[in-house]
């Protein structure tokens, strides 16, 4: 009866399948018949032609949304994508051309092409023939389309289109897919247009294709169900008696598998279409977007339906996909494996992929992308967790070391798969373990942490390692009580004591620990440092903190007793007073432990001498003298009755040693030298101005100073007391407490003492000479003008501004201890030393570069800093650059002028090693000339801003290039003159209207008889002037660089000027010409006659931080970022100021000497560049930067870990794809895997 209601009720939704609708069809037909019973309008009156009209949550929309095309209604976003899909559907039914052309458009539309497919074209032509039309009517001029546009509105139609092809095919998954008409029509030209070379067209087709095939797979997954339950329910009712069995209902069940059966063949047929016309070619396409669309739905495929897709044939494509050069496609491959590995149901499957590219997913936890890198470690994450043996000891420890990596999500992943690895294992012989003490699980966990922490010999880091675990294994890394316990307890019958090194690898994570707790941001270098916390993780911090003190205010002290002969123990003990809440002391009751911390840090100061545990014991002090909290007092008398001793100590010791007028002996010198450590140390963070230090010291010093007997350690520590007596006098000053008296005795003090670390640059100790230079630079920057800013004029007469007689030394300093090689400081033969030796070199030249920057010393000082720009580019160059940059900023003029003076002075060494008649092609010269060519870069693209500092540059060169006179006599070059080719590296940087103002400058100094001149000796002048030329080209300036072809230079002819005649005064070359109408905006007074400034207004500068001890990476010069040919003519006319009757023939033989050049300088190339560019430290990061590989430096991640390996990221080679013609002879059988295993593909043997 209900079935015979159906079929008169739904005529237009009956199939010759109908005698034996599923139950899901059966619900389909009743859903459209209530729809139909309750709308108000027939279906051919809410269709009018082959136009879709949507509805807007089951109301049809108004009168303006009736004439909008399916692209649009998608891109609005408005209606509902179920209702848009059922309308589509309606129409279809009614006339399915219309309505798949509809369909065909909106495809069209979704690529951004504007062209329409009519019927007239539906009908006649083959989808190629649409999409050539197509691709003819598609605007090309902007490259934007749907699927590439940024912004909200194109966002969500991406997702409406996806959404719109998946609610389509499941809304056609019972009736209209199989029609043989809707889906081959849709395959057929979604499989054509990816193969367009319009991008577009290929993106949208291909993300098209991939959803289409997501939603076909969701359906032979249910088809595969609804098989699967069929026939189970088939051999029930066949297995029982032939009393019980229905017939009838085989019968149908029979039917019904036969029916589910070609439905599952149809969709394979389609997949089968899909993968093999259009992911198979478009998986390597060219564009990243595409590859990463369809990595994507592979691995939705394989997850949704792994009984058909999850098997070698498709794995191997995700495998290959994974040497991608691009991380975004490298990044989906790794996501897509996660979904698999996920599954512990799934990796079973997964074991011959994994043996196959383990290797190179291993090796991709060192991408260069660390999005790709932090994926890369979870997925073997995932992978340990299915297989715990999946990984071999080596794989292991590739990832373990990550723990310490800069970039802390790289570093929180290699955490996490620690603490799987070695952590999450727990036998049943844990289960009976106490919760608390030394045998308690966590106990044991810790220990393992401390053997690991012991074991990574690449690092000792261990606030890194803290923190890589913190997000994992918190809850372990805070229970102080078993580290404690580990420390302090004594081991029980038969079991294993902790070791000297293990103890002190225990303490050190215990205090990164509380650190972390504490400041809740982690360490210095990773993360972007301190963030503003949740009122829930304040509370947390809060209660850590509460906790830590009261757990450590009583262990503290007991851990002191026992290791207070350790310095490096004792050195980490003593900073857990700072994260103490001091207020726990006292509403604890814990006076009497406070008591004990103070008496352990008393004994400590008394034992050791070693610099760390002395600062660490100030720091203490310091720590706990907070004025705030009540045991402010005890605390202050504490550290009185230590520093009275100890000064007391001082004084008396250092009476005797005076006294006496002789070489203090072994233990009066070990005295006053402990006595003055523990001083200087608790000097640095406590004012000690009221014992009068600075007397003291200042007789020390001086003794040294006559006798020459004093210890260079004794040495160093006063000049660093006195220093910090001053220090502590000035912030005193500050104030504005002081009284007249003060002002003036700190003046005094600071001149003698600047005088005192002065006459100490000449100590024959190398430590004395160092620290008595890095002092005194400070001392000049503090008491610099600089001083006097921020509303500080009450201390003007405290500004102490060096001589030049000191400028001179700080000066001659630097260039002898700092700019000296490797292998000529030859004090050790240990790498570390040599690094730790450089390390000192780079503070002494920071410290000078400072007082350069803030215009406390000349700036023409520092042209002797300049000039070793390239020769020590891999030690100073970032200091060196940094100290231009700044340098420029405070006065462009003058900073240009060090820089041509810096050229100057080399220069003028070449010619005193080599000798006026040296030849261009040396060594020497070309070294000049590439400087030249650096220091030209680094004045940047804005010609404007640097006007007027490359202008008098020019001048400064040219007054020096004709300085002085001929050394052959008259009429023979100037000394200087091949200056002017180092020169010609910056007439790029000239404006054009300026090229003109210097080359009427340079004719000031030549004569006519210069002009005249054709010998290889004259060749600097005649490419100057060339250089100079306003049609020019700036990018043929660099003689170096390489030379125009012979054939172009002959090919040149410059137009003959007008000859004209003009009277040349006697010994000058006049300039009779109208300079306003030649050199426009530029007026040559402004720059050619400028006088040399007066003191340069010093400018405010906050405090840059130069000081970086990170070597960088080596880079080579890459021949086409720059080197192009010099000495070619423009072909522009060349006008030039000279016009006498012989002009012509001036110019003639202009053209020939330049292709003479040409051969000459054709010869020199090969020898220059091999001299330029055989030292590997080049600053060629001033120009373009070189591209990297796909993985990391090993400067950057674990050079140790990059020794042995190759993680170059292999290069696809695949053949092309097939045309469409040859889709035909693909293999049919879908779901065989040796149909989709084609070893060809990468030419070697997959698995």
């Amino acid at each position: 009866m209900f079935i015979a209601l159906l079929l008169t009720s739904t005529r237009t939704c009956v199939s010759t399948r109908m005698s034996c609708l599923h139950e899901a069809e059966v619900h389909v037909c009743i859903v459209i018949l209530s729809k139909m019973e309750k709308g108000k309008k027939t279906l051919g009156e809410k269709l009018k032609g082959s136009e879709v009209r949507g509805r807007v949550n089951g109301h049809h929309q108004e009168n303006d949304m009736e004439n909008l095309s399916l692209f649009e209604i998608i891109k609005l976003g408005k209606s509902a994508t179920q209702s848009v899909v059922d309308d589509w559907i309606e129409s279809y039914k009614t006339d399915r051309d219309p309505a798949l052309l509809e369909l065909i458009n909106f495809f069209i539309h979704c690529s951004g092409c504007k062209g329409v497919c009519v019927s007239e074209m539906f009908r006649h032509m083959q989808n190629s023939e649409i999409i050539r039309k197509m691709t003819e009517e598609f605007d090309e001029d902007s490259g934007d389309y749907p699927l590439a546009m940024a912004g909200p509105v194109w966002k969500k139609f991406k997702l409406s289109l996806c959404e719109f092809i998946a609610v389509l095919v499941r809304q056609c998954q019972y009736s209209i897919i199989y029609d043989e008409y809707m889906m081959d029509t849709v395959i057929s030209l979604l499989t054509g247009l990816s193969d367009s070379q319009v991008r577009a067209f290929r993106h949208t087709s291909t993300l098209a294709a991939m959803k289409l095939m997501t939603a076909l797979v969701n359906v032979a997954l249910n088809l595969s169900i609804n098989l699967d339950n069929t026939q189970r329910q088939y051999e029930t009712e066949r297995n029982k008696s032939i009393g019980k069995r229905a017939n009838e209902r085989l019968e149908l069940l029979l039917q019904k598998r036969k029916e589910l059966q070609e439905n599952q063949d149809e969709i394979e047929n389609m997949m089968n279409a899909i993968f093999k016309g259009v992911f198979i070619h478009r998986y390597r396409d060219v564009i990243a977007e595409i590859r990463v669309v369809c990595i994507e739905e592979i691995g939705m495929w394989m997850k949704m339906y792994s009984e058909a897709f999850l098997n070698d044939s498709y794995l191997k494509y995700v495998g290959w996909t994974m040497y991608d050069k691009q991380g975004e496609v490298r990044l989906k491959c790794l996501t897509a494996l996660q979904g698999l590995y996920y599954s512990r149901e799934l990796n079973a499957r997964l074991e011959l992929f994994t043996s196959r590219f383990k290797d190179r997913i291993v090796s991709m936890t060192l991408d260069k992308e660390y999005d790709v890198a932090v994926q890369a470690v979870k997925l073997l994450t995932l992978a340990l967790q299915s297989n715990d043996e999946v990984l071999t000891a080596e794989d292991c420890e590739s990832v373990y070391h990550l723990v310490y990596s800069a970039h802390r999500p790289v570093a929180v992943a290699a955490g996490e798969f620690l603490y799987k690895k070695l952590f999450s294992h727990h036998g049943p012989e844990d289960e009976g373990r106490p919760r608390r003490g030394r045998q308690c699980l966590n106990a044991n966990l810790i220990r393992t942490t401390v053997l690991f922490f012991l074991e990574s010999e690449l690092h000792e880091h261990g606030a890194y390692l803290v923190d890589s675990l913190w997000d994992c294994a918190s809850e372990l890394l805070k229970d102080w009580e078993s580290m404690i316990s580990l420390l302090l307890d004594e081991p029980y019958p038969g079991e294993e004591a902790l070791t000297d090194a293990q103890e002190a690898a225990l303490i050190e994570i215990m205090l990164c620990a509380v650190r972390q707790t504490c400041e809740c941001h982690p360490p210095i270098g990773r993360g972007p440092g301190k963030r503003v916390l949740t009122a829930k993780e304040k509370k947390t911090q809060l209660d850590d903190r509460t906790k830590i003190t009261e757990t450590f205010a009583v262990a503290l002290p007991l851990l002191l007793a026992k290791y207070s002969v350790d310095p490096e123990k004792v050195t980490n003990l003593l900073q857990f007073p700072q994260y103490f809440d001091l207020e726990i002391y006292t509403t604890g009751r814990l006076e009497k432990h406070l008591d004990a911390l103070l008496r352990q840090v008393r004994d400590v100061v008394e034992k050791h001498t070693e610099k760390d545990v002395l600062e660490a014991c100030s720091m203490t002090f310091h720590a706990l003298c907070n004025e705030d909290f009540t045991i402010y007092n005890r605390v202050d008398i504490v550290r009185s009755q230590i520093l009275d001793e100890q000064v007391d100590k001082f004084h008396r010791l250092l009476e005797d040693i005076l006294q006496e007028g002789e070489e203090p002996d072994e233990d009066d010198a070990y005295q006053v030298l402990s006595t003055l450590k523990r001083i200087t140390a608790f000097h640095n963070a406590h004012d000690l101005t009221k014992w009068d230090l600075f007397t003291s010291n200042y007789k020390l010093l001086n003794s040294g100073l006559q006798n020459g007997d004093m210890p260079e350690q004794i040495v160093a520590h006063a000049l660093q007391c006195t220093h910090y007596v001053i220090l502590w006098h000035l912030a005193k000053v500050s104030e504005g407490s002081a009284s007249k008296d003060d002002m003036v005795l700190l003046r005094r003090q600071v001149r003698a003492f600047c005088m005192m670390c002065q006459r100490y640059l000449n100590s024959i100790s190398t430590v004395v000479k160092e620290q008595a230079f890095t002092i005194l630079c400070d001392a000049l920057l503090i008491f610099s003008y600089q001083i006097v800013a921020s509303g500080r004029e009450a201390l003007e007469p405290l500004v102490f501004s060096p001589d030049a007689s000191l400028q001179s030394e700080l000066l001659n300093f630097i260039l002898d201890h700092v700019f000296v090689d490797q292998d000529e400081d030859s004090s050790t033969d240990d790498e570390a030393d040599k690094i730790e030796a450089l390390h000192r070199r780079r503070n002494l030249l920071a410290a000078f570069c400072k007082l350069i920057i803030y215009n406390v010393v000349d700036m023409k000082t520092g042209a002797d800093i300049f000039k070793q720009y390239m020769r020590y580019y891999n030690d100073y160059g970032d200091i060196i650059k940094e100290t231009m940059s700044k340098a420029r900023q405070i006065d462009k003029i003058q900073c240009a002028k060090t820089l041509i003076l810096s050229l100057q002075q080399l220069f003028n060494e070449m010619l005193s090693d080599l000798g006026c008649n040296f030849d261009r092609s040396a060594s020497a010269f070309c070294g000049i000339k590439e400087l030249a060519r650096r220091f030209s870069l680094t004045f940047g693209l804005d010609q404007v801003k640097t006007r007027e500092a490359i202008a008098m540059l020019h001048k400064d060169g040219i007054e020096f290039a004709f300085k002085e006179p001929s050394p052959q006599g008259e009429g023979g070059p100037p000394l200087n003159l091949a200056f002017l080719d180092i020169l010609s590296e910056f007439s790029s940087k000239l404006l054009r209207q300026d090229k003109k103002t210097v080359h009427l400058y340079l004719e000031r100094f030549m004569t006519f008889q210069m002009a005249l001149q054709r010998d290889d000796c004259w060749l600097p002048l005649i490419s100057y002037r060339n250089s100079l030329q306003v049609g020019a080209d700036d990018d043929t300036l660099s003689v170096i660089s390489g030379m125009s072809s012979r054939s172009s230079a002959r090919s040149r002819r410059s137009k003959q000027p007008a000859a004209s005649k003009r009277k040349l005064p006697e010994g000058t070359c006049a300039l009779n010409h109208n300079y306003e109408s030649s050199c426009s905006s530029s007026d040559v007074s402004m720059w050619v006659n400028r006088e040399q400034s007066g003191p340069h207004t010093p400018v405010m500068m906050s405090s840059p931080h130069i000081v970086s001890t990170v070597l960088r990476d080596t880079k080579k010069l890459c021949p086409e970022q720059g080197y192009m040919g010099v000495y070619s003519m423009s072909n522009e006319t060349q006008h030039t100021p000279l016009q006498q009757p012989s002009q012509v023939a001036w110019m003639m033989a202009q053209k020939q000497q330049q292709e003479r050049a040409s051969l000459q300088y054709g010869k020199m190339r090969g020898h220059i560049q091999h001299t330029i560019r055989r030292g590997s430290g080049l600053m060629e990061d001033d120009e373009e930067p070189i591209v990297e590989d796909v993985m990391m430096s090993s400067e950057e991640r674990l050079d140790d870990l990059n020794e042995g390996m190759d993680f170059e990221t292999m290069d696809i080679d695949l053949p092309p794809s097939k045309n469409r013609r040859e889709r035909s002879e693909l293999k049919p059988d879908y779901f065989d895997p040796a149909s989709i295993m084609d070893d060809s593909v990468l030419n070697v043997s997959m698995f």
